[in-house]
């Protein structure tokens, strides 16, 4: 294979890679938006969902459809009561106080994990064909295609309902302006409990395709540390944003890797964010907030 030829091959996993990283990071930023929390338990909640997956799947025997369909609302019901119960008494809190809360919530996710389904890696039924697709010479392996499709049109399909619904003008009403979306009468605790839901959906894809793509770990919530760098990059309020954000991260991760030793793989997103950040504090997509007192 020409250097070109693997330059290619990198970029095109890489960037599907990244399809799922927006994913992941379109569930942050929804929360984000909504209620100005930023949810550091949601590789956690990811990890779970793939838990739930399994349990559902292999355990009892239930089978991929069905055991999907289980999984989503068995996250709908933890990312519920993690709302309710530990998020909305702190709404209005000081910022830090409220991460540290995910901090929290995540720790005793890990810890349920590893005491019901131990440490040990676990294989989840395919749902994802094997068969490699073939660019030309080009090789790309057959799960993460078909993962990166999945995970694009969940996305494009959620950023146009969200653009074009009235939940979604209700979202961007309540993100703008609490206080007046209250007024105009727009539920905004409703709306916060809605981002909530759709962040337990993309979290429960997202971690069912991850652990397909890969496998079921309890490590398997540190990817959203790259995700972090995804949300950095395309801007904290920009829901369109972390779609370009997830390409350009999942690229450079592969190239890389490509090029440098693979420890530079997990800082060198770090490394692009903070120049962004220098030089444009909201991201490439963020757009800077006005306050009025």
């Amino acid at each position: 294979m020409s250097p070109l030829q693997q330059f290619i091959e990198y970029s095109i996993v890489g960037i599907a890679a990244g399809g799922i990283y927006a994913l992941i990071a379109l569930g942050i930023v929804l929360i984000f938006k909504s209620s100005r929390t930023f949810n550091f338990a949601m590789g956690e909640m990811m990890m779970l969902s793939a838990y739930f997956f399994y349990a559902a799947a292999v355990t009892f025997a239930l089978g991929p459809v069905l055991g999907m369909i289980v999984a989503l609302v068995c996250s709908i019901i933890v990312a519920l009561v993690i709302e309710r119960v530990a998020i909305r008494p702190m709404l209005g809190r000081p910022f830090i106080a409220v991460v540290m809360v995910t901090f929290g919530i995540g720790s005793i996710i890990r810890g349920v994990v590893g005491m019901i389904w131990g440490p040990n890696d676990l294989q989840i039924p395919a749902i994802l064909s094997r068969s490699p697709i073939m660019l030309g010479d080009i090789f790309v392996p057959g799960k993460t295609a078909r993962a990166f499709a999945i995970a694009v049109v969940i996305v494009v399909g959620l950023i146009a309902y969200l653009r074009y619904s009235r939940a979604g003008v209700a979202l961007r009403a309540a993100a703008a302006d609490a206080v007046t979306a209250y007024s105009m009468g727009i539920d905004v605790r409703r709306i916060i409990s809605f981002t909530w839901i759709l962040a337990a959906i993309t979290g429960c894809i997202s971690g069912v395709l991850m652990a397909n793509v890969n496998t079921l770990t309890p490590h398997l919530g540190l990817v959203a540390l790259n995700v972090l760098a995804v949300v950095i990059l395309g801007g904290m309020n920009s829901i369109g944003g972390v779609l370009i954000a997830g390409f350009i991260i999942g690229w450079l991760e592969a190239i890389t890797g490509l090029f440098l030793p693979t420890e530079f793989r997990e800082i060198t997103p770090y490394i692009l964010a903070l120049i962004v950040l220098l030089v444009r504090p909201t991201g490439l997509f963020g757009t800077k907030e006005i306050e009025r007192i």
